[in-house]
C-alpha cells in the first residue's frame, strides 16, 4: 500500500495541471491494476477540502459530493473512515468547516465529552463547547 498527499489527490480530482494530472491518474491506474490499495490520510483529507474551497471555490455540496466519491472509489483506503464518514455528514448540514467535524470526532473517538472552541458558528453544534 501507499500514501498519498494532498498534491497528488487535488492534481486527481482537479485536473489542473496536465503533467501532474497524467502522473496522478497514471499512479492510480497502476495501483488499480496491481490491487494496491492508495491510503488517504484524514489530514490529507482536510487540507483537501480547504484547497478546494479557497483555490478553486467550490461550495459544501460540491466539496460533500468530491468526499464522497473517495469514499466510493474502491482504490482508496481511508485512514479512520469511520471517523470520516461521521464528519462528512455533519458537515453537510453544518455551519463549520470539514475539519472542524472531523476534530470533533476524533475527540468524540479518544473519548472527550466534547472539543472545547472559540469558534462561534460551533455554537450549538453537537460535541462542540464554545468558550466566552
Amino acid at each position: 500500500m501507499r500514501g498519498i498527499d494532498t498534491n497528488v489527490l487535488v492534481r486527481y480530482i482537479a485536473g489542473d495541471d496536465a503533467r501532474q494530472t497524467a502522473i496522478a491518474e497514471r499512479l492510480m491506474e497502476q495501483s488499480s491494476r496491481q490491487g494496491e490499495p492508495l491510503f488517504i490520510p484524514l489530514v490529507v483529507l482536510c487540507e483537501c477540502v480547504w484547497v478546494l474551497s479557497r483555490r478553486y471555490g467550490q461550495t459544501k455540496p460540491q466539496i460533500a459530493r468530491v468526499l464522497e466519491q473517495i469514499l466510493e472509489t474502491e482504490l482508496f483506503q481511508i485512514e479512520n473512515d469511520s471517523l470520516m464518514r461521521r464528519g462528512l455528514d455533519a458537515f453537510r448540514t453544518g455551519r463549520g468547516d470539514f475539519a472542524d467535524y472531523l476534530i470533533s470526532e476524533v475527540c468524540r473517538e479518544a473519548g472527550c465529552e466534547d472539543c472545547v472552541t472559540f469558534d462561534r458558528r460551533m455554537a450549538g453544534a453537537a460535541g462542540f463547547t464554545v468558550l466566552r
